[in-house]
């Protein structure tokens, strides 16, 4: 049976036109709808393509001048604001893009697209044919009184029938426009009947039959207002019903024959798509025209199935406490060629941590325990039957570095701390977190507990069932031994578990690339540089600590003499009092516990105000937070976490804890140390050498901007780049026209604001203009570098039909909230979903560097170099002051290179090297 799809095309290109920011092609046009509207068309031919649906495919327009409608009532439609300035220009390139698809475009003079679309539907339905309408607009669902009429609603990719009409409006398709009549339509400006809304009207409908039988009836009913808007607006209720109805015999412009689909001629399409500078699109278009060839086996491959694993049985697992069982587990895992391994310890600090035990697993339910550390503390206390600690780490250390077996762990890095303590070096290894990462990130956490809900349908036994909660908890080596096996086996047994389910996505999803070249190899670059720590000189920050406290006190003296009376300044609801009642600051919002905001937004926005009554008090807070966050993270704490053994602190870095791929730091985070302020100097002085010693910092310089030059193909960009130009004077130059201090900070700010989404409201906030002088700035900003432009709306296009962003190296990024109803969630995933690809990239590139830097610095003969922190784009080591030389040019060219050969970069990679005793010296 021919199946005839009608494509609503002005709700098309209204989502188009709304859904992306403004775009210029390389005419100066403007083509952010464009460019929209021909995604969504190419996505709807795809998937019904796809679905092997339609025979017959047509797009129907607004013709844009007044129908019979207006004729009928001349404030029809009055209350709708003109298109958009920059939207106009773009209606004759949308027709345009239709034919380009060869695809019917069918608008008429004196008709609305909703008639056009019932004359079409009616005329196919005389010659037996099914109908789908893709749209969801409310007019168009009174044509589903046939069962042959279905609505696609691709907004939320779900078909619509009369259900949905009933569900939405309470009656089916054949009443819906006598109860439309009567419930009017603001956006149309059909007047309805004042004060009845879809519920009343549908009510009177069920009742009556239709409008005419409801206004005849209108006398006898029960007197009140309805009753009284009734008989008043008659009239207006009669000319709504002829308003909403759709006209069902426009003489048809096109002949039903004239829609058959026949495929879309690749030339018109490709000369369309090159005219407007659609890469992206005309990449897709050569990539569908041209596939890569596949064998057979990849033609045919499957996606991998999760293995059907049976449920964790925790009684199976195996207590090793002699030699002979541990070498029996030794020889079957050397056999087989996998292992999964786990340490469990006496506290959660790798470098202080004692060894208690450790757990081996071979299959499912096929795993053991080997208690190493279990009993009392002291020398009398009883302990339980098993190895000697030395003794059994001889024997696994030729398993754990035999390179002819893989060691697999979850979140290995700890386990390689703990066991590289005691002179084992395992290798090679898979990382489950990490694969988990690389495959899902941003879809759900990485621990071992949700991992196991999410793929294994598995509850793991809570850490404090095993040891307890407050003054009654234990350590893990008073824990006894079966309590122990259960829990410790368990890890081994989920964590191979894991590792057979992940192992097959990572070819199958595109994550082998990103996983074996970036992130697998830092495992262990990472568990050397936490070991190795860094030397912090603790006289030096007791000397900061003691002179934050006197500014602390001080400020707290200026604040209170501002205020006129103490009051606790860390106290959220004493401050909002004083700021907004006693001082009468306005703008002041409470939540809903009743407590005004003073979070930094707040604070930061009364400060802006220079006519603000509490302007120097919200200044003198700001600075006082910032003194006492420094002071209690860092200047205080950092004291407490020098190891006592090492006289070193030893930062931890998680591969997981940031969504585009960055390394996050932790006890203590020395990525937030405030990099620009005298007050973040003073503490990284404080990060010293050993003597005779010096710290070496190498940074990469405005790598980001370098990135989005090259992904987002900006020639303006990446020529200054090669020629070595300050990119935030050109960008000066090229907004404002003149270069000075401040139209070099305004640029600086904008070209970095860019890459991250920002709003004209953001941006405005920033820079401390209107938001109008924000939104005038950012166009200009397009206008300069079109390319910036394209690449958002292509990263926004792709996320949204794909779900996820990609890095230059196949890193995916998930953004489930980019569909979300909440328009602030949509709009802060839409922001990281643009700088994604950058922030990832950048990310994958140090990473690169920081694998490949251990093996050069050998090579070059310089093993004494020790490559200690990475912050952000910043690499730090520590090496001997007559290695400096010898050392430069090497970490200069390793982090210069890092991207080759595998994503070669049409910009250099800049790298700027300090040195000096301390990292403040060197930074």
């Amino acid at each position: 049976m021919p199946h005839l799809y009608l494509v609503d095309g002005s709700s098309y290109i209204f989502r188009a036109y709304h859904r992306l920011p403004p775009l210029t092609n390389q005419h100066g046009e403007p083509v952010g709808a464009v460019y929209g509207y021909t995604t969504m068309l190419w996505k709807l031919a795809d998937q019904l393509h796809k679905a092997d649906g339609p025979t017959h495919l047509a797009v129907i327009l607004d013709k844009a001048e007044e129908t019979f409608r207006n004729a009928m009532y001349d404030q029809y439609k009055a209350n709708r604001p003109p298109a958009p300035e920059d939207l106009v220009p773009q209606f004759p390139m949308i027709r345009d893009a239709t034919r380009a698809f060869s695809l019917p475009c069918i608008e008429e003079i004196g008709w609305e697209a909703d008639d056009l679309i019932a004359s079409y539907t009616r005329a196919a339905l005389a010659q037996g044919w099914q109908v789908t309408i893709v749209s969801s607009d409310k007019d168009l669902m009174q044509l589903m009184t046939d069962p042959a009429v279905d609505m696609l609603d691709t907004m939320n990719n779900r078909r619509l029938g009369p259900d949905d009409t009933r569900e939405k409006f309470g009656v089916g398709p054949e009443k819906l426009g006598e109860v439309l009549a009567l419930m009017g339509d603001s956006v149309d400006n059909v007047p309805g009947v004042p004060g009845v809304g879809p519920k009343t009207a549908a009510k009177l409908i069920l009742e009556y039959g239709d409008v005419e039988s409801v206004l005849a009836a209108a006398p006898s009913m029960k007197p009140g207002k309805l009753r009284d808007n009734l008989i008043e607006h008659a009239d207006m209720a009669r000319l709504s019903r002829k308003l909403v109805e759709l006209a069902s015999d426009v003489p048809l412009p096109e002949p039903l024959e004239g829609m058959e689909l026949k495929g879309i001629p690749e030339p018109p399409l490709r000369a369309f798509l090159a005219h407007h500078g659609f890469k992206s699109l005309l990449a897709r278009l050569s990539a569908a025209a041209d596939p890569a060839p596949a064998g057979p086996a990849e033609a045919a491959a499957p996606a991998p199935a999760a293995p059907e694993d049976p449920p964790c049985d925790l009684d199976a697992y195996e207590t090793v406490v002699t030699e002979d069982a541990l070498d029996r587990w030794i020889a079957e895992a050397r056999h087989q060629g996998w292992v999964a391994v786990d340490t469990e310890t006496s506290a959660l600090d790798a470098m202080q941590a004692d060894l208690v035990g450790v757990s081996l697993g071979l299959a499912p339910n096929r795993a053991c325990y080997i208690p190493l550390g279990h009993g009392g503390t002291d020398m009398f206390a009883e302990k339980p039957v098993q190895l000697d600690r030395g003794a059994a780490l001889a024997k696994l250390k030729p398993l754990l570095e035999d390179p002819a077996v893989l060691k697999i762990g979850h979140n290995l890095k700890y386990d390689l701390i703990v066991l590289g303590r005691h002179g084992v070096r395992v290798a090679p290894y898979d990382d489950t977190i990490v694969m988990s990462f690389d495959l899902d990130a941003g879809l759900h956490g990485h621990g071992m507990d949700e991992l196991a809900k999410e793929h294994l349908g598995h509850q793991c036994i809570a850490f404090k069932e095993v040891v307890g909660t407050g003054k009654n908890q234990l350590g893990f080596h008073e824990v006894d031994l079966k309590t122990a096996t259960r829990y410790a086996a368990e890890d081994a047994d989920v964590t191979l578990r894991f590792w057979r389910r992940f192992k097959p996505r990572l070819a199958w999803e595109g994550a082998t690339r990103v996983y074996e070249m970036v992130d697998r190899p830092l495992v262990q670059v990472l568990a050397d540089m936490e070991s190795a720590g860094i030397k912090v000189d603790a006289g030096a920050l007791a000397r900061l600590s003691d002179d934050f406290s006197k500014q602390i006190a001080a400020l707290e003296e200026e604040i209170h003499g501002l205020a006129g009376f103490k009051f606790t300044i860390g106290s959220p609801k004493q401050l909002g009092d004083v700021l907004f009642d006693k001082m009468g600051i306005k703008g002041g919002r409470k939540g809903k516990s009743g407590v005004y905001s003073t979070d930094v937004n707040e604070l930061e926005r009364i400060a802006a105000d220079k006519d603000s009554p509490g302007r120097e008090m919200v200044l003198k807070v700001l600075d006082w937070r910032q003194l006492s966050k420094l002071k209690s993270t860092y200047t205080d704490a950092l004291q407490a976490q020098i190891n006592p053994r090492t006289g070193r602190v030893h930062t931890s870095y998680s591969l997981t804890g940031a969504q585009t791929g960055r390394l996050s730091s932790t006890d203590p985070n020395l990525q937030n140390i405030p990099i620009r302020t005298e007050v973040g100097r003073q503490i990284r002085d404080a990060f010293v050498a050993e003597p005779g010693n010096v710290i070496l910092s190498a940074d990469y310089s405005q790598i980001e901007l370098r990135l989005a030059a090259h992904i987002a193909d900006v020639p303006a960009l990446r020529d200054a780049f090669a020629r070595g130009d300050d990119i935030h004077n050109m960008t000066a130059m090229e907004l404002f026209g003149e270069l000075n201090r401040d139209t070099r900070a305004r640029a600086k700010t904008i070209n970095f604001a860019i890459l991250y989404g920002i709003s004209r409201w953001g941006l405005a906030g920033r820079l401390d203009v209107t938001p109008d002088e924000a939104q005038a700035m950012i166009d200009r900003y397009f206008e300069r570098f079109p390319g910036i432009n394209r690449y958002i709306a292509d990263t926004l296009t792709n996320a949204r039909e794909a779900g996820y962003t990609t890095t230059l190296f196949g890193r995916k990024t998930h953004f489930p909230r980019l569909k979300a109803t909440n328009p602030n969630e949509r709009a802060g995933s839409e922001r990281a979903a643009i700088n994604a690809p950058i922030q990832g990239t950048c990310a994958d590139i140090i990473k690169r560097a920081m694998a490949r830097m251990g093996p050069a610095l050998l090579d070059a003969g310089l093993p004494k170099v020790q490559m200690l922190l990475q912050v952000h784009d910043e690499l730090v080591f520590e090496l001997p002051e007559g290695d400096v030389e010898a050392a430069k040019p090497v970490i200069e060219r390793v982090m210069a290179t890092a991207a080759e050969p595998a994503v070669p970069l049409s910009v250099p990679l800049g790298v700027e090297i300090g040195v000096g005793p301390s990292w403040g010296a060197a930074h």
